[in-house]
């Protein structure tokens, strides 16, 4: 039984000896990845809802006023298209992992010092076209629901579009608000407007095509616009 004992204790002085600086890395790296995804777990439980195990609307306010930032931030929006976030207003605990990992953030104030690189990265063309249709899809809040409402609409363009294109958000609201055709808003449309607000000159219209493929309502804003410079 001795020897046996021996033989075991020999062949884990040598596994130690043997390790070479690659493997002692690894194990390094793999005990610090771990501790940082528990200081990620433990900061997602002290926001999250106890029965539910989501952060809901009132965590998020919570984690909102903890960072300082209001919930209405378009920042707000792009954490969560960092997480790749689901459902409006609840961050499950694999989403809150995916994007704080991602932003390498397991504290608040890490958190809080992320967002200006965050929005940057969102800002580069190459995602804003991705973050700007997630906006449209996050709002969904009902299966199968595949429009949203006027008022909504008015409020999102505006956070997610308005700093970018200011005089068109603000012109294009104007007509939602005044006219009676549409109450809702589909994909299409939302899309459709953010193409026009990057090809089109504004306000003077003159490269506007009615006969290329545009949303209808598109139409009848460019002519809604022309018949208010009259």
């Amino acid at each position: 039984m001795r020897r046996a004992a021996s033989k075991k204790t020999g062949q884990s002085n040598s596994t130690a000896v043997n390790s070479s600086p690659a493997d002692l890395v690894r194990s390094a790296s793999s005990k610090a990845s771990s501790k940082e995804t528990e200081r990620i777990d433990n900061l997602f439980y002290s926001y999250a809802n106890e029965s539910s195990g989501l952060i809901d609307p009132e965590g998020i306010e919570a984690l909102c006023a903890d960072m300082e930032v209001d919930h209405t931030d378009v920042r707000i929006l792009m954490l969560a298209w960092k997480m790749r976030a689901e459902k409006q207003g609840y961050f499950t605990l694999d989403e809150w992992r995916k994007g704080l990992k991602a932003l390498r953030a397991d504290t608040i104030s890490k958190l809080k010092k992320a967002l200006p690189d965050l929005e940057k990265e969102v800002k580069r063309p190459s995602n804003f076209t991705e973050f700007y249709s997630y906006a449209f899809r996050y709002c969904l809040t009902e299966e199968k629901q595949k429009s949203i409402d006027v008022e909504s609409i008015c409020m999102l363009l505006t956070i997610v579009l308005g700093s970018q294109f200011p005089a068109q958000v603000n012109s294009f609201v104007e007509y939602l608000k005044t006219q009676n055709d549409y109450k809702v808003i589909n994909m299409d449309q939302w899309m459709g407007f953010f193409r026009f607000c990057n090809e089109i000159s504004f306000p003077g219209l003159s490269d506007y095509n009615a006969d290329l493929a545009w949303p209808l309502i598109l139409d009848n804003f460019v002519e809604w616009v022309r018949e208010k410079q009259k």
